[in-house]
């Protein structure tokens, strides 16, 4: 055979035997954050359950807060209907905030969120507070003497957690409430165990070991229902405060894609959180269960992106 037929032969060979465009998800940040553990968790389930045949590639694309990202699949990315970025409550508070210069949520098309972290409230392990009741009646009597430690900046996530509780608690006056930004979950607890603030906000799971050491009591969880592993802490819808806050995790695709490709990611995305795969990713990292797809879910963050603009307004974040 002559050596131009191999040629042509192994080549038409390797162009059969190539495998298809595979399925991109970006992680708006560096390997080993929250976005870039939703990518590899989701892709690798997407893989094992069958519902792509190859590899989910994962692309890491930090900046501005995942507004890199965004901006890059609104504007060069709009209709490919190969790739997802993983999203949390972080993405809707920074759209909210008006932080990725101009960019606003309609731009992209949100597919659903199959897990979230619970936000969580706990005070000193000798806090006179013994429940939230206690907490909400002293912030209304003096704000001025009841300090909140949180680990991100003012208006962060944390931060309005606190404020959209108290909201919900017939307290609306943003402004008063003392908040003290630090850098992660460990820092607010030192801050409330050694009395510097009365109380102390952030996601369950950074708090969990401080929790079972003792060093903090829990007095609510932001969630739907009691969490696993922490049945005794009541919710604070429990206590009459109808508030969840869950830092969630999902995706969002380009919104120029098609109806019917959309709404086979928002199939994909329940059948993976519907998986024992997922089940136990979640068990394993203290995440709990948060499953809205779909045209409720885009609801869910139009409503959320509304309420977060609310209150920073109200704090003098956005004018």
């Amino acid at each position: 055979m002559k050596n131009w037929t191999r040629v042509a032969i192994a080549a038409l060979m390797t162009s059969v035997a190539a495998p298809a465009i595979a399925e991109e998800c970006i992680a708006p940040a560096n390997p080993g954050g929250g976005w870039d553990f939703t990518c590899r968790q989701i892709g690798r389930i997407m893989t094992e359950l069958g519902i792509v045949p190859n590899l989910v590639q994962v692309t890491n694309l930090a900046g501005a807060g995942g507004g890199v990202a965004f901006t890059q699949v609104v504007s060069s990315r709009n209709e490919d209907p190969d790739v997802f970025v993983a999203a949390s409550s972080a993405t809707t508070t920074r759209l909210a905030q008006n932080a990725f210069a101009g960019a606003t949520a309609d731009q992209v098309r949100w597919v659903g969120t199959i897990g979230g972290d619970p936000g969580v409230i706990v005070v000193a392990k000798d806090s006179p507070f013994q429940n939230l009741g206690d907490l909400v009646e002293a912030v209304k009597a003096d704000p001025s003497k009841v300090a909140f430690a949180g680990g991100s900046a003012v208006g962060g996530f944390d931060h309005l957690k606190v404020l959209m509780m108290l909201d919900k608690a017939g307290f609306d006056e943003a402004r008063k409430v003392k908040y003290i930004g630090l850098d992660g979950g460990a820092d607010a607890i030192t801050q409330t165990v050694g009395g510097f603030a009365q109380a102390m906000t952030g996601d369950l799971s950074e708090i969990t070991g401080f929790i079972k050491s003792g060093d903090v009591r829990p007095i609510a969880v932001l969630s739907e229902e009691r969490i696993s592993g922490f049945e005794d802490v009541p919710t604070a819808k429990e206590q009459g405060v109808d508030i969840v806050a869950m830092n969630w995790r999902g995706i969002y695709v380009p919104k120029g894609i098609s109806d019917e490709r959309y709404d086979e990611w928002v199939e994909t995305l329940r059948k993976v959180g519907a998986s024992d795969e997922w089940q136990q990713v979640m068990s394993e990292n203290g995440l709990a269960s948060y499953d809205v797809f779909g045209a409720e879910f885009e609801q869910f963050v139009a409503d959320n992106i509304a309420q977060i603009q609310e209150v920073s307004k109200e704090i003098g974040l956005l004018k």
